[in-house]
């Protein structure tokens, strides 16, 4: 009966032009084994981030519940629930690099940038690069022995 209603209140409100193509990405791959994760690449490729509208689509598409959808967006780290910054600095929190300084640097970063609007702070749990450690991805390119002026140094080549 729920759907009905939805059905109904679809004719009187026209999907927007984002709605429209998250549907169509999610019938491209609704055919598929297990296709939510799959749907959920493709619409972030597609619109750079799964917006609220987007988990309502693919949750009527694949004829499961919005929680069910959005679980699984919250759950996975990949997966972003507004646009991107402009620049992201992650920083591993993982053992290897938490014993060599990862607490310090992680709570370096996130006083240094939090003002920033265009930059993201977040937490890692291991790189693979522990030998290395502490370890951080600074617009995505993993750098090992990071130190607080390192980021320093990253960000004084960004405009604000």
């Amino acid at each position: 009966m729920a759907r009905a209603g939805r059905q109904q209140t679809e004719e009187l409100t026209p999907r927007s032009a984002r709605a429209e193509m998250t549907r169509e990405i999610s019938q491209r791959h609704a055919g598929e084994r297990g296709p939510l994760l799959e749907i959920l690449h493709a619409v972030q490729a597609e619109h750079g981030y799964i917006a609220d509208e987007d988990v309502v689509e693919i949750a009527d598409l694949l004829n499961l519940s919005v929680a069910e959808v959005h679980g699984t967006v919250s759950f996975y780290h990949d997966f972003r629930r507004r646009p991107a910054a402009d620049h992201e600095v992650h920083v591993c929190r993982a053992e290897a690099c938490q014993a060599v300084g990862a607490a310090e640097l992680w709570a370096a970063a996130e006083e240094r940038f939090a003002h920033r609007e265009d930059v993201e702070v977040r937490e890692v749990f291991c790189f693979g690069n522990c030998a290395l450690g502490p370890s951080a991805s600074i617009d995505g390119r993993l750098r090992g022995r990071v130190t607080v002026d390192d980021l320093a140094t990253a960000e004084s080549g960004w405009s604000r």
